[in-house]
């Protein structure tokens, strides 16, 4: 079990599971965020402290569910659109964890569909 919170504690969190593997993502809005992610199953994540703290970010298709400290401005993790049953945690929000320890591969974002009508032009992507 792995212990996590946002920068200033008011977001805190439980990961059960084992991690193998990280990943990176070249969409608009990971490379902004220069994350590096856990993917983990949603049975997996526990939100211990805090869920009243959580904002919301949704954009494009709606379905990926970005979840940000409302004090700090931390993201923590997200709801992935490509796996709508798991979330994207961000590692160093992870207490203790090493991440240096553990493979990242990098995962293709920036070719992902934009639906939304209103996307921005700097959004990469082709348009649906």
């Amino acid at each position: 079990m792995l212990a996590g919170s946002c920068h200033c504690g008011a977001v805190r969190f439980q990961v059960e599971a084992e991690i193998t593997e990280l990943t990176t993502c070249d969409c608009s809005l990971c490379v902004k965020k220069n994350a590096v992610m856990a993917k983990v199953h949603e049975s997996a994540l526990i939100v211990t402290a805090g869920e009243d703290a959580l904002s919301l970010y949704r954009w494009n298709t709606g379905i990926a569910r970005h979840y940000f400290c409302n004090r700090c401005g931390i993201y923590t993790f997200h709801r992935k659109r490509a796996a709508p049953d798991h979330f994207g945690v961000n590692v160093f929000c992870l207490d203790g964890f090493d991440w240096a320890a553990v493979p990242v591969r990098a995962t293709e974002g920036v070719g992902m569909t934009l639906e939304d009508p209103d996307a921005r032009p700097e959004w990469p992507g082709p348009r649906a």
